[in-house]
């Protein structure tokens, strides 16, 4: 049997996984692995340093290797090196959400142009099978809506806060000493990575091309340990859900923000660094995928998964992969955040003057905004009031001009109810 021949862009957590794992594969070898410095020490079994290099043009122009894996992350240099891997005549297996939100369509035009397949799925929701199922066995399904958990880090901290009743600030901080966030965490705790993830795995649900641009994001960084407590008695678990939907009129919502989920929910209890994603379509009805959404080897799981697929077809046939490849030509239609309809929970602290519970109440029926519940506890010390606010469902818009006039009052929090 003839072993087709891989090069490899990025040796670290994920590389690493997929270096190991594949040894395990008689039909397939890893013969080059492009790396930033060749002389740091590496605990991997089996490794033959002779087959680093610092160079990725060894790779690209090797016609010898078939398939070029990129696990470095990042839209550049990653960009370059796989423009001109496809372009030399390469398969494409990658793991890079950035890119694909950003550079998508320029990617996959390009690999139609030159005959070539691109494959990510550990790029949405790491070891858990979502992308080939979709394009699959779900190829049949309308779905209408998707609502997941896309970041583990996010769900770390929001689970400790819960668990522990401890401040953001406290939580990140142990989270980083763990391993579990990045030293610098924006990326994570702002929410950019799970808008990555759902700008692309709404493109492929709702066969349109999603705009990252028009997404909107909302991190979990001003997230509070009072909300967390609030959310609780209120029968309602803090999550970062990353949003998707598609209307009767083709209008695509695409958002990422906090977000409380009733306790029935299964989603409410998707804990720690797990991922989850629900969909909802036609003819399947409501389903979850749910599993580890990150880590070596379960994210090495989904690039091996991608490789032995295109490793079958090389060699059999002229057009590999065909449902496996983007069909998408419609832009799509995205609704802002200010016209979406949602209930919205609202942390307020007020004077404690007569009538306060009233004149929220009375702003909020002016700009057609009715009311779940309100709910205030005592009074502070410096006369101030604390006061929950359950909304009913209501236009963003709407939410948004009702609290720019409650100038005698602070907002707390801001946080939309599914």
């Amino acid at each position: 049997m003839k072993k087709i021949k891989i090069g490899m862009l990025g040796l670290g957590t994920v590389g690493s996984g997929v270096f190991k794992t594949l040894k395990k594969f008689d039909n397939v070898e890893i013969v080059k692995i492009c790396v930033k410095n060749i002389n740091r020490p590496r605990n991997i079994e089996g490794l033959d340093s002779s087959i680093l290099t610092t160079d990725a043009y060894s790779i690209i122009n090797d016609s010898d290797i078939d398939i070029f894996v990129e696990v470095i992350g990042g839209v550049n240099p990653a960009w370059e090196y796989i423009s001109e891997a496809i372009k030399a005549g390469k398969h494409i297996v990658t793991a890079n959400k950035e890119l694909l939100a950003k550079k998508g369509k320029e990617l996959f035009e390009l690999a139609e142009k030159h005959n070539k397949v691109v494959l990510y799925e550990a790029a949405i929701a790491g070891g858990i099978p979502l992308i080939m199922p979709l394009k699959t066995i779900m190829a049949g399904n309308e779905i209408t809506k998707i609502q997941a958990i896309l970041n583990g880090t996010t769900n770390y901290i929001l689970t400790k806060m819960d668990v522990d009743g401890a401040s953001y600030e406290d939580v990140l901080k142990e989270a980083q000493e763990l391993g579990y966030a990045e030293t610098d965490p924006t990326g994570d705790v702002e929410g950019f990575d799970a808008a990555y993830k759902i700008t692309t795995l709404a493109t492929i649900a709702f066969n349109k091309r999603v705009d990252i641009n028009k997404v909107y994001r909302e991190g979990i960084s001003k997230v509070r340990a009072e909300d967390m407590l609030q959310a609780n008695e209120l029968g309602y678990k803090i999550k970062l859900i990353a949003n998707a939907s598609i209307n009767n009129a083709g209008e695509v919502d695409v958002r990422v923000h906090p977000t409380l989920v009733s306790k029935n929910s299964t989603l409410a209890h998707i804990d720690y660094v797990t991922n989850a994603v629900g969909m909802k379509g036609f003819p399947i009805g409501d389903i979850l995928l749910s599993g580890p959404g990150a880590g070596e080897f379960p994210t090495a799981s989904s690039v091996i998964g991608d490789i032995l697929n295109i490793a079958a077809e090389i060699g059999t046939t002229d057009y590999p992969l065909p449902m496996m490849r983007c069909k998408h030509s419609e832009e799509a239609n995205m609704i802002p955040i200010s016209e979406t309809n949602n209930k919205y929970y609202i942390s307020i602290t007020a004077p404690n003057n007569t009538g306060v519970i009233g004149k929220i109440g009375t702003i909020c029926a002016d700009k057609n905004i009715s009311l779940s519940s309100i709910i205030q506890k005592g009074v502070s010390d410096n006369n101030t009031a604390d006061i929950t606010v359950i909304t009913e469902v209501c236009k963003e818009a709407d939410i948004q001009s009702a609290i720019s006039e409650l100038k005698d009052c602070k907002i707390n929090s801001l946080i939309r109810v599914m």
